[in-house]
């Protein structure tokens, strides 16, 4: 029963973790994108929303996305996808995209805004720091309820 109290924390902390490490990695490309100053035509190919939450008392989140494509200076093709988009790009629109050359995979049709993105990256890292704190708490006041006197353990 104890190990139970330790188990379920750590493995909520190690997807927080890797959470982490894959907003830090999108935001690096995104700022190796607008960084390199490399840009091309790309297309809107297809819009659609992505819904989230739901069901009882929990609140609907519906998320943006947009599908683009555009050719490299090299002229190979590539495809992404990219949520967050402004609602006023549609199918078929003509857009911006910054890459760097030798990353065309992470591209981003995103306008550089270098302060919006530190301040929505520094609000999960935030919130999975918190998450992770209370985490931590729960695997002490476990540890501390199981191994005083009187507690569920001799």
């Amino acid at each position: 029963m104890e190990t139970f109290f330790y188990i379920v924390p750590s493995i909520m902390i190690a997807v927080m973790l890797f959470l982490a490490y894959k907003t830090l990695g999108r935001t690096r490309q995104v700022r190796a994108a607008w960084d390199s100053g490399v840009t091309a035509e790309g297309r809107c190919l297809r819009t659609y929303t992505h819904t989230s939450g739901g069901g009882g008392d929990t609140s609907v989140s519906t998320t943006l996305h947009h599908v683009y494509e555009f050719t490299t200076r090299d002229g190979r093709a590539y495809r992404f996808d990219e949520g967050g988009g402004p609602g006023t790009v549609i199918e078929g629109d003509i857009v911006t995209v910054f890459y760097a050359p030798d990353h065309p995979e992470g591209a981003t049709a995103h306008r550089p805004s270098r302060g919006r993105l530190a301040a929505g990256t520094g609000c999960l890292l935030g919130f999975f720091a918190v998450f992770i704190f209370f985490c931590v708490v729960a695997m002490v006041a476990a540890h501390t309820f199981f191994s005083e006197p009187g507690g569920l353990l001799p």
